[in-house]
């Protein structure tokens, strides 16, 4: 019998350290919980509604980098056309700067260098508005169905918007890609 109170003592005391289920919830305006693995959505609000996505839009200059050249250790010399406009965080670039593909994109991600995510743009899809068209295109072949792009770095601009769902997409596609994962 004693046996039998200590078990279910034990119970009992397991049983009251077991939080309880709570209701998922944000104060954010949109938001969307996704598995990578299977695109499965755990948790949504408004997460199909078009919003400003700042420098979370270097996730998609950073793919089609990667997607557009197999060399990261090319070689890019900086050109002073490439720099115009830049506003914002910086890696202080110059024109005549030397860097390799790796380095930009790590100043892209690390650093969130709109200078970086400008010359990478300038370097790939030959100006702004070309890398832009790659950009929208990558993000139609992921049904991005909610975003148009106009930059490289998310810096606001009008027609520069996507949703939460989006953004999980193209998040889903970074981590499948070996390169931008790691």
């Amino acid at each position: 019998m004693k046996r039998w109170k200590g078990i279910f003592l034990a119970f009992l005391l397991v049983l009251t350290q077991i939080p309880a289920a709570q209701a998922v919830g944000t104060s954010a305006s949109s938001a969307i919980l996704m598995e990578a693995g299977s695109g499965r959505v755990l948790y949504e609000h408004n997460a199909d509604e078009p919003r400003l996505i700042a420098s979370i839009t270097k996730l998609m200059t950073a793919l089609v980098a990667v997607e557009e050249t197999s060399d990261l250790y090319q070689v890019i010399t900086v050109e002073p056309e490439w720099l115009e406009g830049v506003e914002g965080s910086s890696l202080y670039l110059k024109a005549g700067d030397q860097l390799t593909l790796e380095t930009l994109l790590y100043g892209l991600l690390l650093q969130s260098g709109n200078d970086a995510a400008q010359v990478i743009a300038c370097w790939i899809g030959e100006d702004l508005e070309g890398f832009a068209r790659l950009m929208n295109e990558k993000a139609r072949e992921l049904g991005m169905t909610n975003t148009h792009f106009t930059n490289p770095s998310g810096l606001n601009q009008e027609e520069h918007y996507s949703s939460a769902y989006d953004m999980a997409l193209l998040a889903c596609a970074c981590l499948e890609n070996p390169t931008v994962a790691n």
